[in-house]
């Protein structure tokens, strides 16, 4: 058992044996070719990298374990937050660390062997992607994508498609990226609408008055008002 598994394994004891988690791989590639001290030396800029990104994260929410290349993050109940401490992690170890993420949302267990740690489907597909990642990205699964989508709708807008992975199980997993651009673009269309509904009802208000008031009525009232606010104006310049 590793220090940050012996250290975090505790937040599994609330819950149930089999649970459903964000699992993020936070892999080391290449790491078995590397040598001892390059070893050493990599390992512990992860954990120093990771400690910083979890720093305000719950620890009865999350877990974290050492794998052979790299380091496994479990978050329970909250993707995005998942989804934030990697690319934390990722932005504070580019310096000398390559580093690749793969992140799934699956089933997890507490494992009563081997001195314990968690196992479970989602630490293996999160494993297996984490595998295709290059230094500094970060790909995602479909039920990564659905479960953020579930708890936060609208977050899932950052992520687009990048390909499709086949595990050794030969189960076909569509792959995601994140891509800042592409909720931008979301957020443009969200305020274009908000635009067209505000003059929609603009227009929807305009007709109601106009059918108290009469057209005539309606428009002399405006007029009014708006002589009222051009003498307004007009005195205040003279001043």
């Amino acid at each position: 058992m590793g220090i940050a598994e012996s250290r975090y394994i505790a937040a599994m004891a609330s819950t149930p044996a089999t649970a459903f988690a964000t699992v993020v791989f936070l892999k080391i590639p290449e790491f078995g070719r590397r040598p001892a001290t390059e070893q050493t030396r990599l390992r512990a800029q992860l954990e120093a990298a990771l400690a910083v990104a979890i720093a305000d994260m719950d620890e009865a929410a999350r877990v974290v374990l050492d794998a052979a290349d790299g380091m496994v993050l479990a978050v329970l109940g909250d993707p995005r937050a998942a989804l934030r401490v990697t690319e934390r992690t990722l932005a504070a170890g580019a310096a000398g660390l390559p580093l690749g993420a793969g992140i799934t949302h699956g089933a997890v267990r507490e494992a009563e062997e081997n001195g314990g740690g968690l196992l479970g489907d989602g630490i293996a597909v999160a494993a297996g992607i984490s595998a295709l990642a290059a230094p500094s990205q970060i790909l995602l699964t479909r039920e990564f994508r659905d479960a953020l989508a579930d708890a936060e709708p609208g977050a899932e807008a950052s992520l687009v498609k990048a390909g499709t992975h086949t595990d050794a199980s030969l189960r076909a997993h569509q792959l995601y990226r994140s891509d800042a651009r592409a909720a931008r673009a979301r957020g443009r269309r969200y305020a274009l609408a908000g635009v067209l509904l505000f003059l929609a009802l603009l227009g929807a208000g305009i007709g109601y008055r106009v059918s108290l008031e009469g057209a005539k009525g309606f428009t002399d009232r405006v007029s009014a008002k708006v002589r009222a606010g051009a003498s307004a104006l007009a005195q205040r310049l003279g001043r």
